[in-house]
């Protein structure tokens, strides 16, 4: 019994080694799940772009759109979201974090760089202009407390505020026994060093931001790891139960059952039954009663 396809949908970027680290990153799903069809997509930078992708997507076939992005920010809500719209029958999975396994993979990379108990750290993202994006990394953050004792703040390189220069210039103003230090500066032990903890997926722009911050450790992006591939494979499971239960629980109408429509039903009502239409054909296909 094949799968939907999964359209592995990442930024894009013209960093070589941070393109590799994503191709890296699709193989490894693939190899995870044998049969299943990963094809690349991008919604900046690289090729081939995700509106193509989902139209030349072959006639019939269902797939699901995952996003290989750390948050729900602008390219989930808009760009992914316009693309799996434009055709019935596909579906979007959710970004790969908040996820308490990205929290062990930085806590990871933070020991990976020597981090000890007295140094401060700022996670550093890459930042959105949608408030849901800041509360994913809220979120992440506060399952890496549940692993670290040490004092943490969020910043982001766009978009959002602290930027991660402010937040490094504060905690190295709290270190220090500035004005900035106080209630605020918690449990810091004078003496330690200023750490950025980078919550990007690969190298590139953002990243490279990241070493001109003022830190005196900045640790490496969250890929390679085999954990991304595990936690992109749940996302994409997670969002083929939920198209199946939609479909199951969606309306079913035979033309004897139907009631009369009005001559001028509202376009958007006939796009709705096309899509739990395209539903049921993907529920019928891929799990048959």
């Amino acid at each position: 019994m094949n799968s939907p396809i999964m359209i592995a949908c990442a930024h894009g970027t013209s960093n070589t080694q941070g393109a590799a680290e994503v191709n890296a990153l699709r193989a490894a799903i693939a190899e995870l799940r044998p049969g299943l069809d990963v094809r690349e997509a991008y919604v900046d930078v690289q090729q081939p772009d995700l509106v193509d992708v989902v139209a030349g997507l072959p006639e019939g076939e269902a797939a699901v759109v995952v996003p290989l992005l750390l948050s729900v920010g602008y390219h989930v809500k808009v760009d992914i979201a316009r693309a799996v719209k434009s055709r019935p029958g596909s579906a979007a999975a959710a970004p790969l974090g908040p996820d308490p396994r990205l929290a062990a993979l930085l806590d990871q990379r933070l020991r990976e760089a020597g981090v000890t108990d007295n140094d401060v750290i700022v996670l550093a993202a890459a930042g959105s202009s949608n408030p849901n994006a800041a509360i994913s990394v809220e979120e992440l953050l506060g399952q890496l407390r549940e692993l670290r004792s040490n004092r943490m703040v969020a910043a982001y390189g766009a978009s959002a505020k602290p930027s991660v220069p402010d937040a490094v210039a504060m905690l190295r103003e709290e270190l220090e026994g500035g004005a900035g230090a106080g209630e605020s500066a918690g449990a810091v032990d004078v003496g330690g060093r200023v750490v950025i903890a980078s919550y990007l997926l690969a190298p590139g722009f953002f990243h490279d931001q990241l070493a001109k911050a003022g830190a005196d450790v900045v640790t490496e992006p969250l890929l390679p790891s085999p954990v991304l591939a595990e936690i992109a494979l749940d996302r994409y499971d997670a969002a083929v139960e939920k198209a199946r239960q939609a479909a199951a629980h969606a309306p079913t109408e035979t033309t004897a059952q139907a009631p009369q429509k009005a001559p001028a039903e509202p376009a958007a009502n006939a796009q709705q039954g096309g899509f739990f239409k395209a539903v049921r054909r993907f529920v019928t296909k891929y799990f048959p009663r």
